[in-house]
């Protein structure tokens, strides 16, 4: 998908010259990829719904509203992949983000080649994670999408991401997979900073699995080796 010509990407961002900067900067890697604008999230949300691109990319500081509600707004009919390019670098505002459903946050000011490489990570992920599936371990069948999960009776939507960190786990039922191999799955590679992002996901996963998300039985982590899916009774 990142080598196609007809790439679509909807930018929401009011800055003038970070428009430009990104633009200019696709032209590196893609540069036949169609760029559609929007300075307003009401206008971002709009032009995600209506052009169905395979790329957003979302500043938080918006004019009209917080970017975390177009994010919202956004995962309410679309699973697109969005990538957060912000100022706001604190803790609280990257965890809010991935929770709220965003596939990568990268803080401005931004170098080139970090914003090409998380795009090709979050693209290429978007190509393979539906490789091997269905999935099935007991009760829990993983596809036939990537975002589709069956557990006992319960149909469950997952994001991408989270659907990623579950089937390699499923994959290797009863065995702790490590923070390097999760991360790898996800990005193509470790970076600082991704064990913390993998704990949102975890949390978020065992709050849609777990009886008791606060005392998990299914999704368990192993300290000092990663997570481990246990095994069907």
């Amino acid at each position: 998908m990142v080598n196609k010509p007809e790439l679509t990407v909807v930018l929401i961002e009011d800055d003038a010259e970070i428009v430009e900067a990104v633009t200019l900067t696709f032209k590196i890697r893609w540069p036949q990829a169609t760029f559609l604008a929007a300075n307003s999230g009401q206008e971002g949300v709009e032009l995600v719904d209506k052009n169905n691109p395979d790329l957003v990319i979302l500043d938080l500081g918006l004019p009209d509203t917080s970017g975390f509600n177009v994010l919202k707004d956004i995962r309410r009919f679309s699973h697109v992949p969005v990538i957060v390019l912000t100022a706001r670098g604190d803790e609280t505002d990257i965890v809010r983000g991935l929770e709220l459903g965003a596939d990568e946050y990268i803080i401005k000011p931004f170098r080139q080649m970090e914003l090409l490489a998380r795009v090709k990570a979050v693209m290429r992920r978007q190509e393979t994670s539906a490789e091997e599936l269905p999935l099935t371990v007991g009760s829990m069948t993983l596809g036939p999408s990537i975002r589709d999960l069956k557990l006992k009776d319960r149909r469950i939507s997952l994001t991408r991401t989270e659907g990623i960190v579950l089937g390699q786990l499923m994959r290797h039922v009863g065995h702790p997979v490590s923070h390097a191999v999760l991360a790898k799955a996800l990005w193509g590679e470790e970076y600082p900073g991704a064990a913390e992002s993998l704990k949102v996901y975890v949390r978020h996963l065992r709050e849609k699995i777990e009886d008791n998300p606060s005392d998990p039985k299914l999704l368990l982590t192993r300290i000092g080796a990663g997570y481990q899916l246990a095994k069907p009774e």
